[in-house]
């Protein structure tokens, strides 16, 4: 058994920040972020922009599997707070629900306890440069 860091998501310096774990579960890929001092907002519960950068890193780890080197760059983010995000690990997943020559639409949530009961949601619109 290993006792190196999972891989992180990306290469960015933020989702290495978030500590950023890829995991795949049952066949699909997603990630995770393990709580820490440095993502409390209000005491007890993560910082939305922590939550709103783990649903992003979801979203783009997505694209980046199914788009390879190409380049795409953010157009719009709107994320939905569904619930208080506690200091528990949280998963996020995404979904491409549009992809054509020069746009992406995606579709990315994140959860605790259960999938089926959300805590952030979002919707990104990237454009591709190819």
């Amino acid at each position: 058994m290993s006792n190196s860091p999972p891989p992180l998501v990306g290469h960015s310096p933020y989702a290495r920040v978030l500590g950023i774990e890829q995991l795949e579960r049952e066949g699909r890929e997603m990630i995770v972020m393990h709580p820490g001092d440095h993502l409390v907002g209000r005491p007890a519960f993560l910082h939305g922009g922590a939550i709103s950068g783990l649903v992003e890193n979801a979203a783009w780890f997505m694209l980046r599997d199914v788009l390879g080197d190409v380049v795409f760059k953010p157009i719009s983010v709107t994320v939905e707070f569904l619930r208080g995000g506690k200091l528990v690990d949280t998963f996020a997943a995404a979904r491409c629900t549009r992809l054509g020559r020069k746009l992406a639409f995606v579709e990315a949530w994140g959860w605790q306890d259960d999938e089926a009961s959300p805590i952030v949601r979002a919707d990104l619109k990237y454009l591709i440069v190819r």
